[in-house]
């Protein structure tokens, strides 16, 4: 237990770097104002099916602040929270996606989709939107439209990019009964 705490903390760390550096340095401009297509989601969706619930709130929660206080100003709370809820939501599969066994199959792929598609939707199409207006009193208008581009980019860049990072890993793995004893 103590060996697996430690790689939870140690993923946590990396993980809120990379997730930091990805969307600091790598954020691709899209046409919404203030929002970015964001290739540090692919990140989070590997890091938080692999550490769970926990470890993908703390990767989230502490790369988008990161980021946020990077440009010289606060965290924008609202969008912070949203990140550290696409990975608590992402890390709610963990168990079922079992990446270390080494297998991700066309139902884990599809269990790791739906679990992005759903984390995302409601990260960026409802919590967003709806602390933008609560804490900084935005336009309904602006932050529904903001987060429903966010929603749709980050959906495609964790299933397609995230994806493609955990067949990656899985297949570094060697799998129980490949070795054989001579």
């Amino acid at each position: 237990m103590k060996n697996s705490n430690s790689k939870t903390f140690v993923a946590v760390g990396i993980g809120a770097a990379l997730f930091f550096v990805l969307g600091r340095f790598v954020a691709i401009p899209s046409p919404v104002p203030n929002t970015n297509i964001s290739l540090q989601y692919a990140v989070l969706g590997l890091l938080a099916a692999m550490y769970g619930p926990v470890a993908g709130a703390l990767i989230g929660f502490i790369g988008h602040a990161l980021i946020d206080l990077s440009w010289g100003g606060i965290p924008w709370w609202s969008w912070v929270i949203a990140s550290a809820f696409t990975g608590v939501v992402v890390g709610l599969f963990a168990k079922k996606l079992n990446v270390q066994e080494g297998d991700f199959n066309k139902r884990k792929v599809a269990t790791f989709a739906i679990a992005n598609v759903a984390a995302h939707a409601i990260a960026w199409i409802v919590v967003a939107p709806v602390l933008d207006i609560l804490i900084y009193a935005e336009p309904a208008k602006k932050v529904f439209a903001q987060g429903a581009f966010a929603a749709v980019s980050n959906i495609i860049t964790a299933v397609v990019v995230g994806g493609l990072l955990i067949l990656a890993y899985t297949k570094t793995i060697a799998k129980k009964g490949s070795l054989d004893k001579e």
